[in-house]
């Protein structure tokens, strides 16, 4: 009897664990962010309709389609959440307080087709005095903005590129397309770089000081760190192509 009322309560306490994940993973935009990237996939998609052979072109669509499936990337991330992130509740806390639901709504904000188009030649400038620039600055050092926003280009770049080498097999060997993906990265990253403050600001213009430095100090805490690193991880592990013969399982 002991050992099975040990087990049941082993069992829920990992069930409500899990659970944290998947409440971490919507408390904090995930699958509002990911919608938004399934937007921008639609366009990327729209943009080689003129310029590729109506083969191709469907060919491009399905292959997209398939490896970004709203699904399989939510449970990609959330898994991979599971694999790097050993403790969930301090994220998730923040993530749930007044102060993370409005950082939130700033970021959704921020990503969504409207917004995209309507700054698509350039954010509006942002003034800001001495105290503020410096927390921009200090949160830009603490979260992975440049990676990630390397990884999404990356990821919607490689769209066309996913379906040329399924054509043509072999035109550049697995050693050779990973440095070449490497070298983009951190072209991007570069480029990212020298823009990452301006864009802070912008998107968290609506954040007084006081809530900016807070926002600052979880970012830089441990506890934001190691979230902030799974967090770039399950970002990555979202966008990867499954591998060969996933998408064939029930087939």
């Amino acid at each position: 009897m002991r050992a099975l009322l040990a087990f049941l309560l082993l069992s829920f306490s990992l069930t409500a664990f899990a659970d944290a994940y998947q409440t971490l993973y919507e408390s904090a935009g995930w699958s509002r962010q990911r919608a938004h990237f399934g937007e921008a996939l639609v366009t990327a998609q729209a943009r080689y309709r003129s310029t590729l052979p109506p083969a191709v072109f469907e060919a491009l669509v399905r292959n997209s389609d398939q490896r970004f499936a709203p699904q399989a990337m939510d449970q990609r991330a959330v898994q991979a959440l599971r694999q790097h992130l050993p403790e969930p509740q301090p994220a998730l806390a923040f993530y749930e307080s007044p102060l993370g639901r409005k950082i939130v709504e700033a970021e959704v904000r921020a990503t969504s087709p409207a917004e995209l188009r309507q700054h698509a030649g350039g954010l509006p400038a942002s003034p800001a005095g001495s105290t503020r620039q410096l927390l921009i600055r200090h949160l830009a050092q603490a979260i992975p903005v440049t990676e990630a926003g390397a990884e999404v280009s990356l990821a919607l770049a490689g769209v066309a590129a996913d379906s040329l080498s399924q054509m043509l097999p072999g035109i550049l060997g697995g050693a050779q397309a990973n440095t070449l993906l490497d070298e983009q990265r951190e072209r991007l990253m570069r480029q990212m770089e020298g823009q990452v403050d301006d864009t802070l600001m912008h998107v968290y213009r609506d954040l007084s000081d006081a809530e900016l430095e807070e926002y600052v100090q979880f970012a830089q805490s441990e506890d934001g760190q190691s979230y902030y690193r799974a967090a770039l991880q399950a970002l990555r592990a979202a966008l990867a192509a499954p591998p060969p013969g996933a998408g064939q399982q029930g087939i």
